[in-house]
């Protein structure tokens, strides 16, 4: 089973991985937490699946916003 949640999260661990290559450069340092946003979601992906670890994700990128809190927040 561990071989399918790896060909499902591949695909969108790889998209993460480009936007942190190519993307996230050029906007330089914005989060507000640590660990930045990408690295939270793709630890959540490959730590709980596409579906949980997206969700999760989410949940992260919309506390991004003054009122939303900073700091350590790591995957639970």
């Amino acid at each position: 089973m561990k071989w399918i949640r790896y060909i499902t999260s591949a695909p969108f661990l790889f998209l993460i991985f480009l936007y942190q290559k190519l993307i996230s450069p050029i906007l330089g340092p914005k989060c507000r937490f640590s660990p930045t946003c990408s690295v939270y979601s793709a630890q959540s992906i490959k730590k709980y699946g596409i579906i949980k670890g997206s969700w999760l994700s989410i949940n992260r990128i919309l506390k991004c916003h003054p009122w939303g809190g900073n700091g350590y927040d790591p995957v639970p």
